[in-house]
C-alpha cells in the first residue's frame, strides 16, 4: 500500500502535468499531423520510415531530452508489388486483394479452383486433397465482447497468421483469408503471416468481408475458378533504427522506466492509430514531465521501435543491446488512441495501483486492468520488468486496423492529449515509487 505522502505527491504531479498540458494543448495533435501527413505509410525498410525516425529524434531534442539517439537496426524489406484477383467461373468479376505481410508472390497469374473453409480448424482437419487449389479461409471475427471487454482479435488473427501453412500442408497453391475485423465497408485488412519452414511458402492475401461472403456463396452453388496475381517479394535487409530519448533519473539513473511504441506501419495506409499516435503520446509524455519541471528518481526512456509490424527486429535489437540494464518497468501503447479508459497492469498488479486512480482520473482513466501486453517490450518484461500498457476504448479499433482507413480523422485530439497525460503520470509514478 503506498504511503499517504506518495499518494499526495502523485496527486500534485497530476495537477502539474495537467496544467502543463492545458498550457500547450495542441502540441501532440500538431505533431501527429506532421508525422502522418508528411511521412505517410512507414513500412519496414522504406525511406518514409527512416525520415520519420529522424523527425522523431529532432522533436525529442527540441523537448530537451537527454541521450537522444538512433540505435541502428537491420530490418526486413518486404515489397508488396502489384496485385489483382478475378473470378473467372461462374462469372467474370474482379475483386480486391491485399497480400499479407511477408507473403511470397505468385510469379505471374495463378489460375486455380477455389476451395472454401469456414475457419482455420476446418482447414487443418480436412482430409481433402487440395493440390493445385486456391483456398479461402472465411473465418468470422466476433463482435466486441462486452462481458469480457475483449475485441476478439487474438482469436480472430490466427487464420491470418497460420492459414498459409495449413493450406500448403494440404497441397494448396495459394490462400485467401477473410480480413480480421468484425465490421467492414469493403475494407481490406493486411498484416503479417507466419510461415513454417516445414512446408512450402505459398502466396497469401486478405479479402474483404463482403468478397469473402460472395466467394463462399458462389462456392456453395458450384465450381468457382479464380485468377490471382501477387507481385510480393523480399529485398535484402535494410538499415533502420530505434529512436530513443530520456529524462535522466536524479537519484537512481541506472534504473529505467521504458515507454514504448512503434513507428513503422503497413504500406497501405498511414497508420495514424497503429501506431503513430502511440509514438506521439510517448513523446508528449516525456515533454510534459520535462516542461513541468518534475524530477523523477529513475530514468524514463522513450523508445520508438522500428519494424514491429513485420518481424519485431527493433524489439529484438533493443533487447540484445540493453538486456543487462535494470528495467524496473516496461510500458507500451499499441492499441489505438480511443477515449481514455484503462491502464493495463501485468502480473495482477492492478490492485496496488488503485490508490492512484483519482490522480489518473484527471486524464480520463477510469480503472486499472490486470492485463498488459506489448510485443515490443515483451523481451524486457520476460527479463523481469513490470508490464504496463495503455488500454483506451477499443470498440472500433479493429474496424480500421491495418487498413488504408487508419487515418487521422479516426482520432480525436482531446483523446490523444488526455492519454498522453495519463502516460506521463504513469511514467512519473513508476519512476518515483
Amino acid at each position: 500500500m503506498p504511503s499517504r505522502a506518495l499518494i499526495a505527491e502523485v496527486d500534485a504531479a497530476a495537477m502539474t502535468l495537467a496544467a502543463t498540458s492545458d498550457a500547450a494543448p495542441d502540441v501532440p495533435w500538431n505533431r501527429l499531423v506532421e508525422l502522418v501527413d508528411q511521412h505517410g505509410s512507414r513500412l519496414s525498410g522504406s525511406a518514409s520510415l527512416e525520415a520519420a525516425l529522424r523527425w522523431s529524434t529532432a522533436r525529442m531534442q527540441s523537448d530537451g531530452l537527454t541521450a537522444v539517439r538512433l540505435e541502428p537496426v537491420r530490418v526486413p524489406h518486404w515489397v508488396r508489388g502489384a496485385e489483382r484477383a478475378r473470378i473467372t467461373t461462374p462469372v467474370d468479376r474482379a475483386f480486391a486483394v491485399s497480400a499479407l505481410g511477408g507473403s511470397v508472390g505468385t510469379g505471374g497469374a495463378l489460375r486455380a479452383a477455389l476451395v472454401v473453409f469456414d475457419d482455420l480448424d476446418a482447414l487443418r482437419k480436412t482430409t481433402r486433397d487440395l493440390a493445385g487449389a486456391i483456398v479461402l479461409v472465411n473465418h468470422r471475427m466476433m463482435p466486441f465482447d462486452e462481458a469480457h471487454d475483449d475485441p476478439g482479435y487474438l482469436e480472430g488473427v490466427q487464420a491470418r497468421l497460420h492459414a498459409a501453412t495449413a493450406a500448403a500442408q494440404h497441397g494448396a497453391r495459394a490462400v485467401l483469408v477473410r480480413s480480421v475485423t468484425a465490421t467492414s465497408l469493403a475494407t481490406l485488412h493486411t498484416g503479417a503471416l507466419d510461415y513454417s519452414d516445414a512446408f512450402p511458402k505459398i502466396p497469401a492475401a486478405s479479402v474483404t468481408i463482403e468478397d469473402a461472403e460472395m466467394l463462399a456463396r458462389l462456392a456453395r452453388s458450384g465450381p468457382v475458378d479464380l485468377e490471382l496475381a501477387l507481385g510480393a517479394h523480399m529485398l535484402p535487409d535494410a538499415p533502420s533504427a530505434n529512436a530513443i530519448g530520456e529524462i535522466r533519473g536524479r537519484t537512481h539513473p541506472d534504473e529505467i522506466v521504458l515507454l514504448g511504441a512503434h513507428l513503422d506501419s503497413w504500406d497501405i495506409g498511414p497508420g495514424a492509430s497503429d501506431d503513430a499516435a502511440g509514438c506521439v503520446a510517448v513523446m508528449e509524455a516525456l515533454r510534459l514531465i520535462q516542461a513541468s519541471g518534475l524530477a523523477p528518481q529513475r530514468t524514463i526512456r522513450a523508445v520508438l521501435f522500428t519494424a514491429e509490424e513485420y518481424g519485431l527486429a527493433g524489439a529484438k535489437d533493443y533487447h540484445r543491446r540493453h538486456r543487462g540494464e535494470h528495467h524496473v518497468a516496461a510500458f507500451e501503447t499499441d492499441y489505438g488512441m480511443g477515449a481514455p479508459d484503462a491502464i493495463g497492469v501485468g502480473g495482477g498488479g492492478g490492485v496496488a495501483m488503485q490508490p492512484f486512480l483519482a490522480a489518473f482520473g484527471r486524464f480520463g482513466i477510469r480503472r486499472f486492468r490486470d492485463r498488459a501486453y506489448g510485443a515490443d517490450v515483451a523481451p524486457i518484461v520476460r527479463e523481469g520488468a513490470a508490464a504496463f500498457s495503455l488500454l483506451p476504448d477499443g470498440h472500433v479499433y479493429f474496424d480500421t486496423h491495418h487498413t488504408a482507413a487508419d487515418t487521422l480523422d479516426k482520432i480525436r485530439p482531446e483523446d490523444l492529449r488526455r492519454n498522453s497525460g495519463a502516460i506521463a503520470l504513469l511514467a512519473y509514478v513508476l519512476a518515483t515509487r
